[in-house]
């Protein structure tokens, strides 16, 4: 962002949580008091203290109460009337057509590999703000996120007490109120039925700001159970079950137990990877969130949300059964 696209700090501000913002997650509440800064300057914030609830230091994922007060501290601020980089109308053709479901609360998307669930770090627009702009009169909420190179099911709030929900059933005991299950295929031959991960992980950086998670006793508590469903090839191709929804978990705890995700560049092996690109044609993380189910309304509602494998990975994997 340009120095001319910036105006003069602004002084440190008391802002006092409204009840329509109780149990957000703190980086999400500065991400909409702050629209337009680099999401790496709101964690810079975040980490150094600057950024405080009810007169003591956070941490990013804390969830907020109704009738707390949150010092934000002075910062420049985009010059409203900035030209701001518009969304490409390719972009906004592809998310029109990877709608898979809508209704008056809620909207999914079979979000494509290599968008990234939100703009930040050098990335203009996310899939967050592409929907506002196809969707300017809604009122649109991330109710989780996608890493940037997995495909699949990605879930927006229209509604405030939609989020609310679902923030709730996030929360709960391992992700209880949440059932949600991926599509991996990971490299080698897994042993037959279902293998439970249960292994605590743990978030750090890497020179240059890049994550990196790796299984850690000192870790998040992190559950995943990988079912074989079919064998490709000397492969498995599987349905993974997640409890808990850490950044990274399957790639990492697939990486873990031997069998890593086929075309993870970041955790699995670079020469493994080559080979599946020649051989069957995977140029990308061959890792899709299938399914979610829950239910809303005080369990009266309940939602069965599908998104289908994308035409590349089901091409690869006719390739393996060929």
């Amino acid at each position: 962002m340009s120095d001319s696209a910036l105006s003069a700090p602004r002084g440190v501000r008391m802002v006092t949580v409204p009840d329509d913002r109780d149990g957000q997650r703190l980086d999400n509440f500065l991400l909409g008091q702050l629209k337009g800064v680099p999401k790496s300057l709101i964690y810079k914030l975040l980490r150094s203290g600057q950024v405080r609830v009810n007169g003591g230091r956070v941490k990013a994922e804390r969830k907020l109460v109704a009738g707390e007060v949150v010092r934000i501290p002075p910062i420049s601020m985009p010059d409203e009337n900035a030209e701001r980089p518009e969304v490409a109308q390719g972009l906004l053709k592809v998310l029109e057509r990877a709608i898979v479901f809508e209704d008056a609360r809620l909207l999914a998307i079979n979000k494509p590999t290599g968008l990234a669930s939100h703009g930040g770090s050098g990335i203009r627009h996310g899939a967050i703000e592409a929907m506002r702009a196809l969707r300017p009169n809604d009122n649109l909420e991330l109710v989780h996120r996608l890493d940037r190179d997995t495909s699949g099911l990605l879930v927006f709030a229209k509604k405030r007490s939609a989020l609310r929900e679902l923030q709730a059933l996030l929360r709960e005991d391992h992700g209880a109120g949440i059932e949600k299950r991926y599509m991996a295929l990971l490299v080698g031959r897994m042993p037959d039925g279902t293998m439970h991960v249960d292994a605590p992980l743990h978030v750090g950086l890497r020179q240059g700001g890049e994550r990196h998670v790796q299984v850690n006793p000192q870790g998040k508590p992190s559950i995943s159970h990988f079912k074989v469903l079919q064998r490709l090839d000397g492969h498995s191709l599987c349905e993974v079950r997640i409890e808990t929804g850490r950044t990274h978990q399957i790639r990492v705890h697939a990486q873990h137990i031997g069998y890593p995700v086929a075309g993870d560049e970041k955790y699995g092996d670079e020469t493994v990877n080559k080979r599946f690109k020649t051989k069957y044609g995977l140029k990308r993380l061959f890792l899709h969130a299938a399914s979610l189910k829950f239910r809303l309304n005080e369990g009266r509602d309940e939602y069965v949300l599908d998104a289908p494998l994308s035409d590349d990975l089901r091409q690869v994997l006719d390739e393996m059964a060929g």
